[in-house]
């Protein structure tokens, strides 16, 4: 059974995943302005260990400059990366074409 983080729960989550690099903020943001409301507790697990890695190994991770490793290499935070490095949707309006 599929179980997702509650509003206060994802709050949390949302407030604990703040970071130094804008980089970082960036993939991060993205991901929530797409999955907050389907954010799982097995998602938010995941992402709550990636928060423990410094700015620098986070934002290869998000680069797919490496993969995950040792404790990280799970299929929970392999498909939670994917999720991440999805590019935006409206790609055409962020690259300037006409509205």
């Amino acid at each position: 059974m599929t179980t997702y983080l509650d509003e206060r729960e994802l709050s949390k989550l949302h407030w604990r995943c703040r970071r130094g690099l804008l980089e970082n903020d960036l993939f991060i943001e993205r991901f929530f302005q797409r999955q907050a409301e389907r954010i799982t507790s097995e998602q938010g697990a995941a992402l709550t260990q990636l928060m423990d890695l410094s700015d620098n190994d986070l934002l290869d991770l998000m680069l797919a400059r490496k993969e995950p490793e040792g404790d990280l290499d799970r299929p929970d935070v392999h498909a939670l990366l994917a999720l991440m490095r999805q590019p935006p949707q409206n790609s055409s309006q962020t690259q300037g074409a006409p509205r």
